[in-house]
């Protein structure tokens, strides 16, 4: 029963392919290696944004405590629960640290508007160079669940 219930995180998956997280459109692939090419960096995709949930979680309306929401179940069969941290999140709309919580999508937004400028002075002899947005407080934060450091 349990995994037949986690095929709705595979059907979730599908549907996050296809619609609005990560857009794979139909491609009309005519040899069988571009078509399992295709079908691989959709794969790949999806993974990555598996990742960037899972890192992204205390930011996000998702559940961080799942393992205590699978505690409160009664059986198996009974319906899953979000736990108490995730019902307080959806209420507030805040995260227990404090911050807004998003969607997964809300967030990426969020996070695109870091960007990387090149210049050009028109100096005669000033070389062009390189300067970063200074990131929000929000912004560092979601980098640093995710490891990544801007340079």
């Amino acid at each position: 029963m349990r995994a037949y219930k986690r095929l709705s995180a595979v059907e979730r998956a599908f549907r996050s392919l296809k619609s609005v997280d990560l857009k794979v459109r139909p491609v009309f692939h005519r040899t069988a290696e571009r078509v399992r090419a295709h079908v691989l960096l959709c794969m790949l995709a999806y993974y990555v944004e598996w990742h960037m949930r899972e890192r992204l979680a205390p930011l996000l309306f998702d559940d961080e405590d799942r393992a205590g929401a699978e505690a409160q179940r009664t059986s198996v069969v009974a319906p899953a629960r979000v736990s108490e941290s995730a019902r307080r999140k959806a209420r507030t709309k805040r995260t227990g640290e404090g911050w807004p919580a998003h969607s997964f999508r809300t967030l990426l937004r969020d996070l695109a508007t870091v960007t990387k400028n090149r210049v050009a002075p028109r100096l005669p002899g000033a070389e062009p160079f390189d300067v970063l947005a200074r990131p929000t407080e929000l912004q560092r934060e979601a980098f640093r669940l995710l490891g990544v450091r801007l340079q």
